[in-house]
């Protein structure tokens, strides 16, 4: 159990990741910032002059170069922000590349400005002769009905950084200006920050430390909660303002309209969990209560593990075996990615001041994918880990395939690859040994990793956002207290009577940076759905299942989500999927039951 969070230049240098893959030092990386100005002003020479589909190609291609090197620069600077907020340098490295950044985009926002502006049968033709910016340009040709005038975009692009703001707020508000003192339980003092809550304090065993630690968080929390509703007031008129001004009926289909997906999907992962998921999770409540021999059972209570006593640490070195272990099944040259994103520190484990929470992979085209972790030796840890290398695996195979414009495939599908990954995991570990202890941890840990963070945790985010979107959509606004009130409601709704909604629970929405990335959480169950119907044929088809699993991974984002689904033998056209999973959900839930009668 940590007692001091470390500042980041205590941290062991093995646990850290190295950014030195992309530049090898910040002389390299102002090289790399100041090449990306001059070459936005090549691509200046093309201004005005697509007209023909050669030129038009031949642009592309310099537009695509100047990307790659932006998204490198970008990358470098960001990550070094996302482990040490609190570090100035890196804060001032990231101001100066969000200002180059916005002045080179509000430079080269003509071209497709101007493309939008060609005629179909000049991109017709251009598409034609190249294969390899043919999804780039069909994307041009189905967002021409919604561009704006090029000087219009111009400026939209120069306001990038503003239009970041509300996102940046509430990450500066989160992680540098919540200082979170040490709370009290009996006369022990305990440590306590946003990663020590979410990633210690929120499973403690212990009932009195955990409900005490969620009334600290909560109580801070609280503090914040008119800065950071107005941040995310602002992020909503933001949206609803591109929305209508690109010619967008409503916020959803402004934001469906990148994802390529229409509302019917939208709405059906959200209305078919909240009704028939719920009752699985009330059971599963219930079985917490039992356990734990809780008077009720409250918001606080519902990550803690099934068997306490049996809870072993995971090392960082056990998780890495316990990751190729577990992911062999995919093949030998997907498990070499795994091994080089293990052995070359691709990951950042460590836990640190200032440091982003939860976990993310960034991958910066050329180079290779980036994992931020905090490691606190939970099963639940070694759960992220996986999913994360199902993002890398899945960015580092879609680039080999695909051009920077159609490697990654729509944020619909884009938690698919991840999740998959925890799925393979647990199949693996449940076969290891028929201990029914180790069985139940197990598939607990399943319950309460991969389905409740994707299932439970991110599905009531989707819930939630809905609702608040509807508010902006018929032109009101939101407050810090409605913003509580919403969140309660659907808290209320999913958990019915078998949880109580305790004080600081309806504070869960200051908590995800998702709000700030449009319909981002609706998109894990989405996944999850394909994730679950996908591991489930790898079990019983083998070879067969994990080549179609690749090829759809090597597709990128060269087809729609329907289409990547349908690759491999999922018709996310109907809820016969996401039935199907919430189904075997509730059938890991009865044979945690069963294994814990036999425990008895």
């Amino acid at each position: 159990m940590s007692e001091k969070l470390l500042n980041r230049s205590e941290v062991d240098v093995e646990l850290t990741w190295d950014i030195s893959h992309i530049f090898k030092n910040e002389d390299e990386y102002q090289r790399a910032l100041n090449e990306v100005v001059e070459m936005a002003n090549e691509l200046l020479n093309y201004k005005g002059e697509l007209n023909n589909s050669d030129i038009i190609l031949k642009c592309v291609e310099e537009y695509e170069k100047l990307y790659i090197k932006a998204y490198q620069v970008g990358t470098y600077a960001s990550l070094a922000v996302s482990v040490d907020e609190t570090n100035q340098e890196n804060q001032t490295r990231m101001m100066k590349y969000e200002m180059t950044a916005s002045e080179v985009l509000s430079s080269v926002s003509f071209v497709e400005s101007e493309l939008k502006e060609v005629e179909y049968e000049v991109l017709n033709k251009a598409i034609e002769k190249s294969e390899k910016y043919r999804i780039f340009l069909e994307e041009i040709k189905r967002s021409k009905p919604h561009a704006l005038h090029p000087e219009v975009e111009k400026t939209l692009a120069a306001l990038s950084p503003v239009l970041g703001a509300p996102s940046r707020i509430y990450n500066q508000a989160k992680l540098v200006d919540m200082d979170f003192a040490p709370f009290k339980v009996g006369e022990k003092e305990y440590p306590l920050s946003f990663v020590l809550f979410e990633n210690q304090w929120e499973m403690e065993p212990n009932t009195d430390i955990r409900r005490t630690a969620f009334e600290a968080f909560s109580q801070k929390l609280d503090q914040y909660k008119h800065t950071i509703g107005s941040a995310y007031q602002t992020q909503l008129q933001k949206e609803k303002t591109l929305a209508s001004l690109r010619g967008h009926k409503s916020i959803f289909d402004f934001l469906l309209f990148d994802q390529n997906v229409d509302k019917e999907l939208y709405d059906r992962q959200i209305d078919v969990i909240m009704e028939k998921l719920a009752p699985h999770m009330r059971r599963y409540a219930q079985l917490i209560k039992k356990l734990y021999n809780l008077d009720k059972v409250t918001f606080a209570d519902l990550k803690v593990p099934i068997d306490p006593e049996y809870n072993p640490k995971v090392t960082v070195e056990e998780a890495k075996q316990y990751s190729i272990d577990g992911l062999k099944v995919m093949g030998e040259d997907y498990l070499n990615i795994v091994k080089k994103a293990l052995n070359e520190r691709w990951v950042d484990f460590a836990q640190n001041k200032g440091k982003s929470t939860g976990g993310f992979c960034a991958s910066p085209y050329g180079v290779h994918s980036y994992i931020l972790l905090s490691w606190t030796g939970q099963m639940g840890d070694l759960f992220t880990l996986v999913h994360e290398l199902g993002h890398a695996g899945h960015f580092y195979i879609g680039q080999k395939h695909n051009n920077m414009f159609s490697e990654e495939p729509s944020l619909y599908f884009i938690e698919a690859p991840s999740t998959i990954n925890e799925m393979l995991l647990s199949n693996h570990l449940i076969e290891q040994e028929d201990d029914p202890r180790f069985k139940r941890w197990v598939l607990s840990s399943m319950v309460a990793n991969t389905y409740y963070h994707n299932f439970v945790t991110h599905l009531l985010e989707a819930a939630y956002q809905r609702e608040v979107y509807k508010i902006i959509d018929a032109g009101g606004s939101v407050h810090a207290d409605k913003l509580s009130e919403i969140k309660r409601e659907v808290l209320e709704e999913f958990w019915g009577d078998a949880v109580e909604i305790n004080k600081g629970a309806e504070l869960t929405w200051m908590r995800q940076p998702h709000y700030y990335m449009g319909l981002y959480p609706y998109t894990y169950s989405a996944g999850l759905t394909v994730a679950t119907d996908v591991s489930q044929r790898i079990l019983k088809e083998g070879k067969t299942a994990v080549e179609d699993w690749i090829e759809v991974l090597k597709a990128g984002g060269t087809k729609s989500p329907v289409e990547l689904a349908k690759m491999a033998k999922v018709d996310i056209t109907t809820e016969e999927p996401l039935n199907r999973t919430i189904e075997f959900i509730g059938g890991l839930i009865d044979e945690i039951e069963k294994l814990t009668n036999e425990i008895k």
